[in-house]
């Protein structure tokens, strides 16, 4: 990616002291550069993928064989908590605005993110609150124990490292607010003359829409923990029982930032998806308006199904139905995504190259999530499922299945125009069938220990779990080899700048105006805003 540093200037009209990447580390301590910072959130969100991954391997080491083994329960609780915290927080988000940096200015035609200094700063929040994480292991009673939605009254019990980890959330929150205004002016007052809204890739819709989504939550997470703060510390009783407090209201307002959350880490996704397919369908998107409206839709339905993760708290019945349906409800259009990215396939001329094999990994194990999640949303069912491994099975379909296989997709698609090189063919089918197979034998089982009755967050189990349990961690291990398989052999080579140049265009069927610029992309795009043609998807001239 950062190759581009070798190609400093390709003639697009700038001044003489404009005209190259500055050197050295001020390059990156400094950086205003869409495509740098961008290059940077990339990093830093792999660095935490395996610091995620190694505690994930923490827990399915223990979990190898019933009984206690390695780690003792507190410790396990302390890698349980801070695997989700850290992979949420730390690994999706970040890659995703990482995208966000890179493309949208370069598919709206614009020069650059419309505030970079805030740019900059919305990256660098990010380096000590992940220090903050990781540090907090190293405080009297160790990292937080309470599971990565910090539910009371156990927050409440906790160690200094509880008001650490709140602490790194306010800042990462921070982080976000910015970053999401910034792409929200870019895409509203940036897009080059021509480009009407619905004209622009789905990315930037779906980034757009996404934004909105963490600029309306983020706050509702800041609220709820720092009302835990003030509990743990200033004597109020927000969620005290013992003073008249409500733990179950820390549920409502946490589940009420979660659930959009949810959306917020797969909606870009779908963006991601949604240029790759028609790319290698050689075809174009079917359906592009109901794409945009279902991913509004889906937004704006993720804000009234929150208390579906509470079936078990005493709510009433008619709670629970309202619940239940307005959950169903998002299926719907979570579905017409699906049903729209088949008929684009549909009667394609379709290659296979890497990008699409994940993308099309993307498509069928996301569906299996979908599935599992609507089995989840019926109350009579989640009542048995809540807190089983059956919801583990099913989030990680999704989150992994759903982000990081479309995550992968993008770094393959774009990749080549970041870096100036194409990977490797060979090796990057080698890192998605390992990834593919290693993470169903991971995940798969999950559901049936989960409908035999297994809890999540335990350390130890009793012997009818075995069997599952030893697959799933070896499962893990796989799965996690293949990640740093993918470091070491795609990405490493791309930084470097070694292998094949990449063309200017190098998937025949890829629309939009990234593809109108060199490989790889100059330091300095779009000085001046592109002439569009009636597609919006290509410069003339």
């Amino acid at each position: 990616m950062s190759a581009v540093l070798d190609h400093p200037g390709h003639g697009h009209g700038h001044d003489d002291h404009a005209h190259g990447a500055p050197h050295g580390w001020r390059r990156w301590l400094f950086a205003t550069n869409h495509k740098d910072i961008g290059t940077m959130y990339l990093l830093f969100s792999f660095t935490m993928l395996m610091l995620g991954g190694v505690l994930a391997l923490g827990i399915r080491l223990e979990l190898f064989q019933p009984g206690l083994q390695f780690i003792n329960p507190e410790l396990f609780n302390q890698l349980t908590t801070m695997h989700g915290i850290i992979m949420v927080f730390g690994a999706i988000m970040p890659a995703f605005v990482g995208f966000a940096n890179w493309l949208i200015p370069m598919q709206i035609g614009a020069a650059d993110m419309a505030f970079a200094r805030m740019n900059n700063l919305s990256f660098w929040l990010l380096i000590p609150a992940a220090t903050m994480v990781a540090a907090s292991f190293f405080v009297p009673g160790g990292a937080p124990s309470a599971g990565w939605t910090i539910y009371a009254p156990l927050t409440l019990q906790m160690g200094p490292s509880m008001d650490m980890a709140i602490f790194a959330l306010h800042i990462m929150g921070a982080s976000s607010i910015m970053g999401s205004i910034n792409i929200i002016v870019t895409v509203l007052n940036m897009r080059a003359p021509g480009m009407a809204l619905m004209k622009m890739p789905l990315f930037c819709w779906t980034w757009l829409i996404t934004a909105y989504l963490l600029i309306a939550v983020m706050p509702v997470l800041a609220g709820a923990i720092t009302m835990t703060l003030t509990d743990r510390h200033f004597g109020t009783n927000f969620f005290n029982p013992a003073g008249g407090g409500d733990p179950i209201m820390y549920q409502h307002i946490f589940w009420f930032f979660g659930h959009p959350e949810v959306y917020i880490m797969i909606l870009p996704a779908f963006g991601i998806v949604s240029a790759i397919i028609p790319a290698f369908a050689r075809k174009p998107l079917f359906g592009y308006a109901s794409m945009v409206y279902a991913t509004a839709s889906i937004a704006i339905l993720s804000f009234i199904v929150w208390a579906h993760h509470m079936y078990t708290t005493g709510m009433p019945v008619t709670g629970q139905l309202f619940f239940m349906y307005a959950t169903m409800l998002i299926a719907v259009p979570t579905g017409v995504k699906i049903f729209n990215w088949l008929a684009t396939m549909w009667q394609g001329s379709m290659t296979f190259e890497t990008p699409m094999l994940w993308a099309v990994g993307f498509l069928f194990v996301f569906t299996m999530g979908g599935f599992t999640g609507l089995i989840c949303a019926m109350a009579p069912i989640d009542i048995q499922i809540q807190d089983t491994y059956y919801v583990v099975a099913h989030f990680h379909y999704v989150l992994v299945a759903g982000s990081l296989f479309a995550l992968f997709a993008g770094v393959y698609y774009w990749g080549p125009k970041w870096s100036g090189v194409m990977y490797s063919e060979t090796r990057g089918k080698i890192h998605f069938w390992g990834s593919l197979i290693f993470f169903n034998i991971t995940f798969f089982p999950m559901h049936f220990l989960g409908l035999a009755g297994m809890p999540r967050r335990y350390a130890d189990y009793p012997l009818q779990f075995a069997d599952f349990n030893a697959i799933a961690s070896v499962g893990a291990l796989g799965f996690g080899l293949m990640q740093v398989y993918f470091f070491f052999f795609v990405v490493v080579p791309m930084l470097r700048g070694s292998g094949e140049k990449a063309a200017q265009k190098p998937w025949e069927g890829a629309e939009g105006l990234e593809w109108e610029l060199p490989s790889p992309a100059p330091w300095h795009t779009f000085e001046t805003p592109p002439k569009l043609d009636a597609s919006a998807t290509r410069v003339i001239g």
